[in-house]
């Protein structure tokens, strides 16, 4: 029974992991076919020019900050020096230097400029996908899986995957808002991460069937 149910959350894996590099593959289709994307036109419309104010700004900086190197990797020492499992930690740490490394890649593959006339930060290299969405939809889907496996007690379960779950979604969110990005590179960024996380899902389901 116990092989059974983990033969099913594989497969959930393998289909969301499926679905998001289609999503990802059908992006990079668009962007080169249009460089700007219709919806990439609706997300400025909504999120720079009906919503810009000083205090926004500040509440986007901050946000953004939480999906930057400097905050995820203090983070990420943290846990490694306080988690009694040293191996999670580690497995956390490693794949996410995975992810800036593939995420780096891309970006030198594709080479989409970023937005122009209209950013409120700066930012030296490509645009596609958004580094900031890729490493904190890794990062903190990486904790919301961990949570979800040993977190015991249901209401702390869920108000900490409700608050890392938003968390991902605004740190997307702050990248269009500063115009460092458009939301193709943003949802490109979380479908490419999502599927990383539901490969790695896949591993330790395959380890857990075969023990």
């Amino acid at each position: 029974m116990k092989k059974e149910n983990i033969s099913n959350k594989k497969n959930k894996s393998i289909i969301i992991a499926t679905v998001s590099i289609i999503v990802f593959l059908l992006i990079l289709k668009d962007i080169f076919q249009y460089e700007i994307t219709s919806y990439d036109s609706w997300a400025y419309n909504v999120f720079v020019e009906n919503f810009r104010s000083e205090e926004m700004t500040l509440i986007m900086k901050t946000i953004t900050a939480c999906g930057g190197i400097v905050i995820i990797g203090i983070i990420c020492l943290l846990l490694f020096l306080f988690m009694k499992n040293k191996k999670i930690a580690m497995v956390l740490m490693i794949n996410t230097i995975v992810i800036v490394m593939l995420n780096n890649f891309i970006k030198f593959v594709v080479q989409r400029p970023r937005p122009t006339g209209y950013n409120l930060i700066t930012e030296s290299n490509y645009s596609f996908p958004s580094g900031h969405s890729m490493v904190s939809t890794f990062f903190y889907g990486f904790l919301i899986y961990l949570i979800y496996m040993f977190v015991k007690n249901k209401r702390l379960k869920v108000l900490l995957i409700s608050l890392l779950s938003f968390l991902i979604i605004l740190i997307c969110i702050s990248r269009i808002y500063l115009g460092v990005h458009y939301l193709s590179d943003t949802i490109a960024g979380f479908a490419l991460s999502l599927a990383y996380i539901m490969i790695l899902v896949m591993f330790n389901h395959e380890i857990e069937r075969k023990n």
